[in-house]
């Protein structure tokens, strides 16, 4: 029997034509056989593009008598991806990923694998029945190189002279701190983008196991449910669920995918790891995350400021110490396993009844605090106000502009989630920095605790402390702390 196979392009700008292993028109095998179609992206721009793909096979040619198989997919390309010459695709800048369906879970990564089985009838009946098909898509990986920022929020803020030359704090029980101005400042390069390919496919779990409870937090698009995991052996999980409404755009998409797996594989008490992926076709993907009693930090604060009672519930500073001694933990861990946070803040943090923290990755934060960030007509959505001087102006990340980063959130800490700068136009930061001007002391603040946050603004990075100062420092002053409770 004949066959004839076609491949539909909705759009050839975004998508290069399909390449097949096998002639495109030619005999149906008499044994079970596979077959593969590669779509590659051309990386030119970004686009949601609809594959079809149809197989005709003519039964009898006297009659005309064709049966055609039709396979609909759905691509996501986005501007940035590379190729090698062997038509291997890989992502580049952007995110590419393939929104496949629950039978994709198990398939190879290199491309669509299509297994068609046909059968014949007896020799006297030209009835021929066709096999079950099955397609597989590839799930693309994922790049993340995506530029996360996070900002908080200030109440008032006043000039602040050049910060002094950065705390070196040894491990004397005096607490005293020396001076260090010159340091190593460590940019950590972006995860290999081949990697994150394997983490969708590693982390991939059925939908039909994912159960959706009630919304905690909800923006314009985004979503984060609280909700079940049944695992294989019945067991039911508290889980957190982030995905997006149908409003959501293919870019919005992408981004939640290519931010939800920044804390990939992560092990450590202070960091929210992601525990699964479900992605089908036609709906919106599932981030899952293990649940255990956890809120997120800015909201925790926002709502200290006045208990039902009336009366406003100030954290002590001890407590204050103690949170931040436990995110200082986590980023440790991080530039330990070469991870760039880009977006501390409490908002990407949670916390519990007991004060202990996680950190979190920022998938849909832009959505759920959009007050945090601002777009300075670069047609970028950062948070403006909490970027160190060098992100806000050349978008260079390093551990230092984590440490800036840092400095923020503990003066959150301090002002239970108040707006940073909240008097200065979001055109006007990076002049304002550059002139010297920080944030003020929050009230009640002691200054050994402002004067931390004050090195973490160091204009050079080269001049910030590190996390591992910060942490001598802060436990230094905590026990100095403790002794007067």
């Amino acid at each position: 029997m004949p066959y004839r196979i076609g491949v539909e392009i909705s759009d050839r700008d975004a998508l290069l034509p399909a390449r097949l292993n096998i002639s495109n028109q030619g005999t149906v095998p008499n044994s079970v056989q596979t077959f593969s179609v590669e779509l590659p992206c051309s990386g030119t721009l970004n686009a949601e593009v609809n594959v079809k793909i149809t197989v005709n096979v003519t039964l009898n040619q006297m009659t005309n008598n064709v049966t055609s198989l039709n396979f609909k997919r759905r691509k996501i390309c986005l501007k940035g991806m590379l190729r090698f010459k062997n038509q291997q695709t890989i992502p580049g800048p952007a995110v590419v990923q393939d929104l496949v369906g629950p039978g994709a879970q198990d398939e190879a990564p290199t491309g669509v694998y299509i297994a068609i089985s046909c059968a014949c009838a007896t020799a006297t009946l030209i009835a021929i029945a066709l096999l079950a098909c099955y397609l597989r898509t590839n799930k693309a990986r994922l790049h993340n190189s995506s530029y996360r920022e996070s900002r908080l929020g200030s109440s008032s803020s006043g000039p602040f002279l050049a910060p002094a030359p950065v705390l070196s704090c040894g491990g004397s029980s005096s607490g005293s701190c020396a001076s260090s101005r010159h340091r190593t400042t460590a940019n950590i390069p972006p995860a290999s983008s081949t990697d994150l390919h394997h983490r969708i496919a590693e982390l991939t779990i059925q939908r039909c196991r994912v159960r959706l409870r009630s919304v905690v937090l909800e923006g314009t698009f985004g979503r984060v449910y609280r909700g079940t995991y049944t695992e294989e052996d019945g067991i039911e999980e508290e889980v957190l669920v982030k995905t997006v409404t149908d409003q959501a755009s293919t870019i919005q998409v992408s981004l939640l995918l290519q931010e939800g797996m920044t804390m990939y594989g992560l092990s450590h008490k202070n960091i929210l790891s992601i525990l699964g992926v479900s992605i089908e076709d036609h709906t919106a993907p599932f981030l899952i995350y293990p649940h255990q009693g956890y809120t997120n930090l800015k909201r925790f604060l926002q709502k200290c400021k006045l208990c039902p009672e009336g009366v406003a519930h100030t954290l002590t500073t001890q407590e204050v110490v103690d949170m931040a001694l436990q995110v200082i933990a986590g980023m440790q861990y991080l530039h330990k396993k070469r991870i760039l946070h880009k977006d501390l803040s409490t908002r990407n943090c949670v916390v519990d009844d007991k004060l202990r923290v996680q950190i979190t990755d920022n998938a849909l934060s832009r959505d759920l605090f959009p007050a945090d960030y601002h777009c300075l007509g670069d047609n970028e959505n950062r948070p403006v106000k909490w970027l160190a001087i060098e992100s806000l102006t050349h978008k260079t990340f390093s551990t230092s502009s984590d440490v800036w980063s840092f400095g923020v959130l503990l003066w959150e800490l301090t002002t239970l989630a108040q707006q940073p700068y909240v008097e200065i136009d979001p055109f006007e930061i990076a002049a304002y920095l550059k002139d010297g001007y920080r944030l003020a002391q929050p009230v009640n603040c002691p200054d050994e605790l402002f004067a931390v946050m004050a090195y973490c603004w160091a204009m050079s990075p080269d001049e910030r402390p590190t996390f591992s100062q910060l942490l001598v420092c802060l436990q230094e002053f905590y026990a100095q702390l403790t002794k007067f409770v």
